[in-house]
């Protein structure tokens, strides 16, 4: 992946009218399609207004409508710098960090931070050799085994979340907060982000035992008698990626509560899946930019 500096990102959006100018780009690559004149007309810049008008009529289309800055009164250099440094670290910041960082209100850094990773939930299919686990995050760690042994259901002992992932080697990665570790829980989760006929490999948790008998091949590794390696059966890889996702959680932002850590495991997701990409994770993000109606 390519380096992308604070060199470059000053570079490539000194002002605010080259992040305006850039989004409108981004989601109009065509052209503006005017409402009113029913075609791509020139349109140009509205002084001292986020807004483009159209040469022929008049009518304004506002690039930033529909998108996550929408009516957001802080600057769109300043939501394009979040993203930069969102996208900068492996493990993620905090919205702290983005508040020292904008000068803006923790409120407002909160916002900011919540609707960036927003952009970054992608909808994931697996295939071939795919490895699943499950695990629990926050509360006492001393618990997670206890939990596990048990089946859990909710959150479990000590205020711990259960999230399940998938992930391919070498490839791509799923993760969810999950309400239990029971077999209709994870053999559907299977179902939905992974091709039939595809290799599964899990340790010997009972839920698991039914993945045969939904279309994939199964081989498991006994933890419990610790064995960790048996061949090219194991679950290295998603515990590997388990164990960034707590280290990033406990360092960057040392808790984080259950109603949000779908939207933390979406944006640590998004940065695995794309660490192989030529461009910068930073264009990568904004590239996530969506606008609701591109019609104004």
């Amino acid at each position: 992946m390519q380096k992308f500096t604070i060199s470059d990102f000053n570079r490539m959006f000194p002002t605010e009218d080259t992040c305006l100018e850039w989004l409108k780009d981004f989601l109009y690559p065509d052209g503006i399609h005017c409402v009113t004149c029913d075609r791509v007309t020139k349109h140009h810049k509205v002084a001292k207004r986020r807004s483009y008008s159209c040469d022929s009529c008049g009518h304004h289309v506002h690039p930033m409508a529909g998108t996550i800055y929408h009516k957001s009164s802080t600057s769109l250099r300043l939501w394009f710098y979040a993203t930069y440094l969102m996208s900068s670290s492996r493990t993620g910041i905090s919205a702290k960090h983005l508040e020292r960082e904008l000068g803006v209100t923790y409120k407002t850094a909160w916002r900011m931070f919540k609707q960036i990773r927003s952009m970054l939930e992608e909808d994931v299919t697996l295939t071939g050799t795919v490895e699943v686990d499950e695990t629990y995050v926050g509360g006492k760690e001393r618990n997670r085994h206890e939990n596990k042994r048990l089946g859990g259901s909710g959150r479990g002992a000590g205020g711990k979340t259960i999230v399940g992932g998938a992930v391919e080697r070498k490839g791509k990665i799923v993760a969810r907060v999950i309400p239990d570790i029971k077999a209709s829980t994870l053999l559907p989760m299977i179902s939905a982000h992974v091709l039939p006929t595809s290799t599964i490999y899990t340790d010997e948790l009972t839920s698991y035992g039914g993945i045969h008998r939904i279309g994939y091949y199964h081989r498991r590794v006994h933890h419990a008698a610790r064995v960790y390696v048996d061949g090219d059966a194991h679950t290295n890889t998603i515990e590997g990626f388990w164990s960034l996702i707590k280290r990033s959680i406990g360092g960057a932002h040392h808790a984080v509560s259950a109603k949000y850590l779908q939207t933390y495991l979406n944006e640590y997701t998004f940065r695995w899946n794309h660490r192989e990409d030529r461009q910068p994770m930073f264009l990568t993000m904004m590239r996530q930019v969506q606008k609701a109606q591109l019609g104004g």
